[in-house]
């Protein structure tokens, strides 16, 4: 999602430009998200710059899904809906009501329901829901959707897309990235843009202060089938254990368990179960419903989880990675910045506190 969406701006921009994909595009984390454009539900103390960005991405996004369904065609399942926080015990509301006080003072919009509202609005919650969030600004896209459309963008505006080819290696002149390695074989690049997602740290010839400290999160997700027409939800829905997404066909998604168990593709009864435990406890009748797919994806987790962004401290060398679970969200916030940084080279302040020299070791520290 982030190479193409930076691919796509920068191609419309005038530029030739190449995505290198080792698999197929759009189908690794991109594929595997749920995505929800949740920057004020999921706002948390310590992150104000990346709640910043969050939000700032959040704001472009109805433009940025306009202006792609009309450059590709394709509707990307843009929904306003909004987002629902559910607290289903005593314990989980007081819970709740510290975030939802932590939230309005950073000037989030949210109200406040108690559990018969709540279930006014979803009357297949749980009888015995405690309280709940509304946030109206809180939207949700379809992912897969999506990377249907920025595919087509971006080879509308003249990008060019290799797929089933793996970067070997960075190649590096001096200080400065010329192009990368690719089956022995050189290609050039003014630019290089490393977004790789989970992946990235583990291109070959990275300088050490440029490689970027990203791991891959486990996270299995399941998909359950409603009756599109007498949907069981209509908002997206976090519980104490897991959020549910509903889509436009009849499709729930459920999600996710977070897991640092490496690039581990394994299903496991452990982690489903919790899925469908956590889910059923919130929506009862989601018992009656057939599952339609599970998957597991890999999160691009950074050192602190926010995503790494702009210089890399090599000449030629850009980098997008580390979204963690804000990919989807700040997919239009990304591309909009480090497309205009790789063509204007100014880092915009958004962007200048997610450097990747926040990693940086002194010597000291290394003593």
């Amino acid at each position: 999602m982030i190479g193409l969406a930076i691919g796509w701006r920068l191609a419309a921009a005038g530029c030739p430009v190449t995505v290198l994909e080792r698999g197929e595009a759009g189908h690794g984390a991109s594929w595997a998200a749920a995505g929800m454009l949740a920057a004020g539900i999921e706002a948390e103390p310590g992150e104000a710059p990346l709640y910043a960005l969050n939000r700032l991405s959040q704001e472009l996004w109805p433009d940025f899904a306009a202006e792609l369904e009309a450059a590709s065609g394709v509707a990307v399942g843009y929904r306003r809906e909004g987002t629902l926080s559910v607290a289903l015990t005593r314990d989980d509301a007081a819970q709740l009501r510290f975030h939802y006080d932590f939230r309005r003072s950073l000037g989030i919009a949210l109200e406040w329901l108690s559990g018969a509202e709540a279930r006014r609005r979803e009357p297949h919650l749980h009888p015995g829901v405690a309280a709940a969030v509304f946030s109206p600004a809180d939207h949700q896209v379809d992912n897969r959707r999506l990377v249907a459309a920025l595919r087509r963008a971006y080879l509308a505006a003249g990008g060019a897309l290799v797929e089933h080819c793996e970067v070997a290696a960075l190649d590096i002149v001096g200080e400065r990235a010329t192009g990368v390695r690719v089956d022995g074989e050189h290609r050039a690049a003014d630019v290089v843009i490393l977004a790789a997602g989970a992946w990235s740290g583990a291109v070959e010839g990275l300088p050490l202060a440029a490689r970027p400290p990203v791991r891959p999160v486990k996270g299995q997700m399941l998909a359950l089938r409603m009756n599109a027409a007498a949907p069981l939800l209509e908002h997206v829905l976090w519980t104490p254990r897991v959020y549910l997404v509903p889509r436009r066909d009849g499709r729930l998604i459920v999600g996710g368990t977070v897991e640092e168990r490496g690039f581990d593709t394994s299903l496991t009864a452990g982690g489903v179960f919790a899925l469908l435990e956590g889910a059923w406890r919130a929506v009862p009748g989601i018992e009656e419903l057939a599952i339609d797919e599970m998957w597991v994806g890999f999160r691009p987790g950074s050192r602190d989880d926010a995503p790494i962004l702009g210089p890399s401290g090599v000449e030629g060398l850009v980098l997008a990675t580390g979204h963690h679970r804000h990919g989807i969200l700040l997919t239009a916030a990304t591309a909009k910045l480090v497309s205009e940084y790789v063509l204007g080279g100014a880092v915009d302040p958004a962007i200048r506190p997610f450097a990747i020299d926040r990693f940086a070791v002194t010597a000291k520290e290394e003593a």
